[in-house]
């Protein structure tokens, strides 16, 4: 039995994005940046890799239950040669479908050392809560047969 770790097409891959220039996002196909998402008891945490992008170029929205997260990195000026380019820059973009038990109206967001943390609590309506059970009086009930 063979079992192959590698793709050999891995290099071939990689070189082809790189000439065809995916290193930069564009508006028509902008680049995906690394999230993460997890619980943490009534709210929800998802944070998002933008290593040098400006907090002025991130642009969040929320339309029904689709949260649309957008940001920039803008290329350096300079005069100069560039010798390697593997850091993707131009436009990001991620849409994420949020559940109706989230509470959209009070996301927090914070950027700080190029991560953007969004916090989403649950809505109330979404919370487990108790219910009370009233019973009828065992005197006053009868059973017809």
């Amino acid at each position: 039995m063979l079992l192959r770790t590698t793709d050999p097409f891995r290099d071939f891959d990689r070189l082809t994005q790189q000439l065809l220039g995916s290193t930069w996002g564009t508006t028509n196909r902008p680049a995906v940046m690394p999230m993460d998402a997890w619980r943490e008891g009534d709210r929800f945490v998802i944070e998002f890799d933008l290593p040098g992008v400006s907090p002025e170029s991130i642009d969040l929205d929320v339309e029904r239950n689709v949260l649309t997260v957008k940001a920039e990195r803008v290329p350096r000026n300079g005069d100069w040669e560039m010798l390697a380019t593997e850091r993707v820059r131009g436009a990001f973009s991620r849409q994420l479908v949020l559940g109706d038990n989230l509470d959209l109206d009070n996301i927090e967001a914070n950027y700080d050392a190029g991560v953007l943390r969004l916090v989403v609590p649950v809505a109330e309506q979404a919370k487990p809560r108790k219910i009370e059970i009233t019973g009828t009086n065992s005197d006053t009930a009868a059973i017809e047969a």
